[in-house]
């Protein structure tokens, strides 16, 4: 039989349980009056879009996430009544957030109520992503509509997790043209992107018409040769999930590399900076939705390698952020997660809320309390 946890091993799963049931307990109280789609908080309350922008996804994949925690059906409503909503955004041709706005809303939704409207409506939007992939240079193209030249060879490495809604739409139809985009992106993100050192840009510009490189810039990251740390992050989660979907051992590889300089980059609070190599870091203003991104790919990292020292710094982030990033001290915050920043170059968001860092807060603390919870929601299956 074994031997029993010790005290040091079970104070992060009691700070985790606390902290699940404190996101329960604050979305029991704003997501009903809740109409549209969380962008940020002002002043500790949240703003929104009715259109969702690229967040749109995340305030149903939250609701799911408390419904999985704890089995209150209002949630369950709230996430169906939400996530329809996003409807008119499957033929939206102007971005790559595609996958954003409908693997957490309808492939969970379809994944957990198996009513097949959802899964009919990701496969239209999959099938609007692949419209924005560039054979020539192997490439998604990130923003812009189609017929627009401006940006048209612009990669940004978030794109690496939309790449999961191509996945899933050739896993339905078994049409292999999607998976088949998602694995040459990946690869030419595999190619462009990471520094010697595991480091990335946020931003890599292409020729969009011989797809030839032209070179690394950034848009949300202090410079071309710095390291936006939610970028890293969306790295480190994308990486390894296409390695899932794929098998592809290179996919693997990447995902630590990245992961390996994001925990060195780790600052002793665990919770990342904007950038980690802004010149005011590591006494710079803080990301937590980075920590709670990197968090989650680290504990899949954990789980395809076998490594458990990706659990435990994960634990770390997850733990952290529960002790010092929550909204706990603020009678009128609306959202869960504190101390996010959106865009610290252009002065957007400094050390906000932000629905996504509330999402994969939860999704983390899930994966560590409910995993196979989690899995029934968003598949953290292996190679199809």
């Amino acid at each position: 039989m074994p031997a029993p946890p010790t005290g040091r091993r079970r104070r992060p799963l009691r700070t985790l349980r606390a902290a699940a049931d404190y996101a329960i307990g604050k979305l029991r109280a704003v997501a009903p009056g809740v109409t549209s789609f969380p962008v940020g908080t002002k002043a500790e309350k949240w703003v929104y879009s009715q259109g969702g922008d690229w967040v749109g996804g995340f305030w149903p994949g939250t609701l799911w996430m408390a419904w999985l925690h704890n089995g209150d059906d209002t949630f369950r409503t709230l996430a169906l009544a939400s996530a329809k909503k996003l409807a008119p955004r499957q033929t939206d041709t102007t971005t790559h957030d595609l996958g954003f706005l409908f693997y957490p809303s309808w492939v969970t939704a379809w994944r957990l109520t198996g009513d097949d409207t959802w899964r009919t409506g990701a496969l239209h939007a999959a099938d609007t992503l692949s419209r924005r992939y560039n054979p020539d240079g192997r490439f998604i193209r990130a923003w812009g509509a189609l017929n627009d030249p401006n940006n048209a060879g612009r990669v940004i490495m978030d794109t690496m997790m939309n790449l999961d809604l191509l996945a899933f739409a050739s896993e339905q139809t078994g049409d292999g043209k999607y998976l088949d985009i998602a694995v040459e992106h990946a690869r030419t993100t595999q190619r462009a992107f990471p520094r010697a050192d595991g480091s990335t840009p946020h931003v890599y510009d292409f020729d969009p018409t011989t797809g030839a490189p032209i070179g690394p810039n950034t848009v949300q990251g202090y410079s071309p040769t710095s390291c936006w740390a939610r970028g890293q992050a969306w790295g480190i989660y994308g990486f390894t999930t296409m390695h899932r979907r794929t098998g592809d051992e290179q996919f693997l590889t990447t995902a630590r590399r990245l992961a390996d300089y994001a925990l060195g980059a780790l600052t002793p609070d665990h919770v990342p900076v904007w950038d980690y190599r802004a010149p005011q870091q590591p006494y710079d203003v803080k990301d937590a939705s980075a920590g709670a991104i990197m968090a989650c790919g680290l504990l899949d990292l954990s789980a395809v390698t076998g490594r458990h020292e990706y659990r435990e710094a994960a634990l770390r982030l997850l733990t952290a952020l529960a002790e010092t990033c929550l909204t706990r001290n603020s009678s009128r915050a609306e959202a869960i997660v504190a101390r996010c920043t959106r865009n610290r170059p252009a002065e957007d968001g400094i050390e906000i809320s932000l629905p996504y860092a509330d999402c994969y807060l939860l999704e983390g603390i899930l994966r560590v309390l409910r995993p196979h919870d989690v899995d029934r929601a968003i598949d953290l299956s292996g190679p199809r």
